[in-house]
């Protein structure tokens, strides 16, 4: 493989990543915990956009279940945001010629 391919590789790897970073920054991704009690809205570049906390939660006034709960359920999305990620990464590398074990 020449060097002004490999180069032209890399730039079209880099929009594709671009692409992708705009992509996920608009995607909302959905977390839960506590059975939906605590509900989670992120974007994809993890910032967090909505938290949904179900009433009888309040009517407990147990602080730390609710505490415990609103983490729980920001993991849990933030999980989510990295398996979508990685699942975009995956097919914007398909077919593109790298030595094995390379990883963005």
């Amino acid at each position: 493989m020449n060097i002004a391919k490999m180069m032209q590789q890399a730039k079209k790897m880099q929009e594709n990543m671009a692409k992708m970073q705009e992509e996920l920054a608009a995607m909302e991704i959905h977390g839960e915990a506590g059975g939906g009690m605590v509900k989670v809205t992120m974007c994809g570049d993890r910032s967090v956009r909505r938290i949904a906390i179900d009433d009888s939660l309040w009517q407990e006034q147990d602080k730390g279940l609710v505490e415990d709960l609103v983490t729980a359920a920001i993991n849990h999305a933030s999980q989510k945001v990295e398996e979508v990620a990685k699942q975009k990464q995956q097919g914007m590398m398909a077919g593109m010629p790298l030595p094995p074990g390379f990883s963005l």
